[in-house]
């Protein structure tokens, strides 16, 4: 078919210019996506992606971080055994079956939650229970009470809230339980803090981290008789701080008397697993639920926490989020059900077993140390050990600190409790840096205050502890005793003595772990405040520079980074032979050095300014006689250049020099005459300071001699000898630049023979009552 040549040109052009329009379209289309890619998309999505390398890179990067090579204080990594390997791999296994089609999915999901609910129920003596696992620890709970309040209040899933309102629910806990944990529940269950009654320990009998059970009951019964509803007791098998057992056997016979619902969690729970188990904590198998954390007991990384329970209706687990419905959710055993069987019952057992004999292997090694209370609920076995440095005093101080105490009483007991609190932060934060494999920590307490607690159970399977680590734990434990005790025998004296010493002021900090705070006290002279505190500023700093200048083991600082005071001293721990005097003595002297250097400092300022303002005087005044000298025809430029050549003037140049030794203004006419610049007044010799005392070989400063007074005196009479000779035989001491003249040397010929005359006296002196054992030492020592 024939074709009109004009048609198709005509399309052909039309082609063209669609496809030009489409190009520039799709360029400001390309324009507007790496416009809109470099602006907001972020970095690392930018472009097609980036590579497996780079990535790991990344995390590699993020996990170690660039401040590790800067800190000198390396970062302890899990101890990430074969175990924990397959505890990840579960995790990646669980997002790879995930994928299956839906019946197989199913199935492995149900086969995997069943074994492993069926070995913890079997590993920890938990019969006829159900498993829901869970990556918050206190989730478990929180589902628990949701079942309990599901279970008690039957048109709760009809009314919903409006039947907790006319019969108030009330969850018990105890006051040695976890902090927060009471409010978490209250927020999570839209519940009131009325609602949580808080159960004190015991005060008068048993321990005092056990929940009193005595008055338990009296506040249930209060409870009842209000028209509350008693719903649920989180009691304790290891308590979080000290790790001591509820008596659980009377709490579960309470709970039934008013049908309430047990739940019990705890550190003491990994004995179960053990074949001897005590009656404190077998008595937890009784309970109605409870929480084994496995991951730190097993040192299983990334494992979820598991919450055991025994209940009949599943509709009811079902509407409290126990059990699920979704085949993914029962993934979370998964890490669990490998770990489990890589280990095997040997293996979990062992890993146990490894925790509770290190801490018997403490415990006994601190029943023989000095100084050192434990707050331990069974000495034969307890998993949990809590120890602190207190120094109990004999009976005859006892006596006097308590007739002190009985005038003072709340100050006393108050200063005391923080000073060991503030000292035993010290000494778990010391044994932590020194023996990180330990796993110690600090725990605050309520009846014994700061403590360092020692809990294998959570730690020693993560960290790797071996019994070398808590060999090397009580050693460092040995050494740093002596430091406690005699810095807190020394800070009394310290205080004492920076009172009596003028121009220092004691600062009393109670949580500085050391031997005390100090200020130089600056003496202002009518100045502002600003200027005042700078001048303290400036002084104490200079102060802390020069003490850290001297050869000694104290540790002098500014403070804690937070909350310390400003413009002190902050003296760290010291040791038994610190001589208190002679450091205060040194603080004050160098304050008040310090202090004269400033304040002559600013004099110089002033004496140079005045100077330098009567130097100018006299230079013009000078001039003005020069002019006078030399004439009014000198002083015309042409006349003046032909009478200085027929008639030169000699006229010495006049200038002026400042001493600053002597603060005056001298001429400098005998310095072009002698063309040598002279020194003027010699400057007085600098006093030697008083409190240099004289120090045996290798001994450092702020130290008492060691050497025994017995020794020094058998050769006392001997080195008294030996001193007047190399006094008599030392020549006199000259200034620099200062020569012996004739009437120097008759001074001194005429000195040497009174002293020659001196010692031959004191010789027959001591002759005469020096006794034979004196004389059978001398004629030894000619003898060497």
């Amino acid at each position: 078919k024939m074709v009109d040549p004009t048609l198709a040109e005509m399309g052909k052009n039309l082609n063209e210019a669609m496809k030009m329009l489409e190009d520039n379209q799709r360029k400001a289309e390309e324009e507007n996506e790496k416009k809109y890619a470099r602006k907001d998309i972020p970095g690392p999505l930018q472009g097609s992606g980036q590579d497996m390398v780079s990535i790991l890179q990344l995390v590699q990067n993020l996990m170690h971080g660039e401040e590790e090579e800067e800190t000198s204080q390396a970062y302890r990594l899990q101890n990430v055994g074969e175990q924990g390997h397959m505890a990840l791999l579960g995790h990646s296994l669980a997002a790879y079956i995930s994928v299956l089609d839906r019946e197989r999915l199913r199935k492995l999901t149900t086969r995997i939650l069943s074994d492993t609910t069926l070995w913890l129920c079997r590993l920890f003596r938990y019969e006829n229970g159900s498993a829901y696992y869970h990556e918050d620890d206190r989730e478990g709970l929180l589902k628990i009470c949701r079942l309990v309040i599901h279970t008690r209040y039957e048109d709760y899933t009809i009314e919903g809230f409006n039947v907790l309102y006319t019969k108030q629910p009330v969850i018990y806990i105890s006051s040695a339980a976890r902090t927060g944990l009471g409010q978490a529940l209250c927020n999570q269950l839209g519940l009131p803090l009325s609602c949580m009654c808080r159960v004190p320990c015991n005060t008068m009998f048993g321990s005092q981290h056990q929940m009193d059970v005595a008055l338990l009951d009296r506040v249930i019964k209060d409870d009842v008789e209000s028209g509350k509803l008693p719903l649920l007791l989180v009691a304790n098998a290891g308590t979080p701080g000290a790790g001591h057992t509820d008596k659980l056997g009377r709490l579960k016979e309470l709970c039934e008397q008013y049908n309430m619902w047990l739940h019990v969690e705890g550190v003491n729970l990994a004995t179960l697993a053990l074949g001897y188990v005590s009656s404190a904590v077998l008595a937890a198998t009784k309970c109605d639920s409870m929480t084994l954390t496995l991951g730190s007991w097993l040192g299983l990384p990334a494992v979820p926490a598991v919450t055991l329970y025994r209940h009949e209706d599943p509709s009811l687990s079902l509407a409290a989020g126990l059990t699920s419905s979704q085949p993914v959710e029962k993934l979370r055993a998964l890490p669990l059900w490998l770990s489990l069987q890589y280990l095997g019952h040997d293996g979990i057992v062992e890993r146990i077993k490894h925790a509770s004999q290190l801490s018997q292997r403490l415990l006994e090694n601190l029943k023989n140390l000095d100084f050192i209370k434990t707050s331990v609920e069974d000495e034969l076995s307890s998993p949990v050990v809590v120890f602190k440095f207190f120094r109990e005093y004999s009976n005859r101080d006892q006596t006097s600190h308590a007739a002190q105490a009985s005038t003072i009483q709340h100050p006393i007991i108050s200063n005391e409790r923080y000073i060991y609190d503030t000292f035993n932060q010290w000494l778990g934060e010391q044994l932590a840096q020194l023996v990180p494999a330990s796993g110690v920590d600090v725990v605050e307490l309520e009846d014994e205050g700061t403590c360092v607690r020692f809990s294998p159970l959570m730690t020693s399977a993560v960290l790797g502890t071996e019994i070398q680590d808590v060999d090397q734990l009580v050693d460092c434990l040995k050494m740093k005793i002596p430091v406690l005790t005699s810095t807190l025998q020394l800070r009394e004296e310290f205080e004492q003595e920076v009172r009596r010493t003028v121009g220092l002021l004691y600062i009393e900090d109670l949580s500085w772990p050391g031997l005390g705070v100090v200020r130089y006290h600056y003496h202002s002279d009518g100045k502002n405040d600003d200027k005042q505190e700078k001048e303290l500023e400036k002084i104490n700093t200079e102060l802390l520079k020069k003490l850290n200048e001297l050869e000694s083991d104290l540790t002098f600082s500014l403070g804690p980074e937070f909350g310390g005071q400003k413009n002190c001293v902050y003296i760290g721990m010291v040791t038994e032979d610190l001589d208190v005097s002679e450091l205060v003595e040194t603080i004050a002297a160098t304050g008040r050095e310090i202090e004269e250097n400033s304040r002559l400092l600013e004099n110089m300022t002033e004496v140079v300014r005045k100077g330098i303002q009567e130097a100018q005087l006299q230079l013009q005044k000078a001039n003005e006689e020069r002019l006078l000298e030399e004439g009014l025809l000198r002083q015309i430029p042409v006349v003046g250049s032909v009478l200085n050549w027929f008639s030169p003037f000699q006229a010495s140049p006049k200038g002026r020099t400042f001493n600053l030794t002597a603060g005056s203004l001298e001429s400098t006419e005998s310095t072009y005459v002698s063309k040598a610049q002279g020194t003027g007044t010699t400057p007085p010799p600098t006093p030697t300071s008083s409190l240099a005392k004289q120090r045996l070989p290798g001994q450092k400063i702020f130290k008492r001699s060691l050497r025994s007074s017995d020794a020094f005196s058998e050769t006392s009479s001997v080195s008294h000898c030996d001193d007047l000779e190399k006094v008599d035989q030392r020549p006199p001491a000259l200034f620099p630049g200062q020569e012996q003249g004739p009437l120097e040397t008759e001074k001194a010929e005429e000195q040497k023979e009174v002293a020659q005359a001196t010692k031959t006296d004191t010789e027959d002196i001591q002759s005469d009552k020096l006794p034979r054992d004196c004389t059978k030492v001398e004629e030894q020592e000619g003898q060497r």
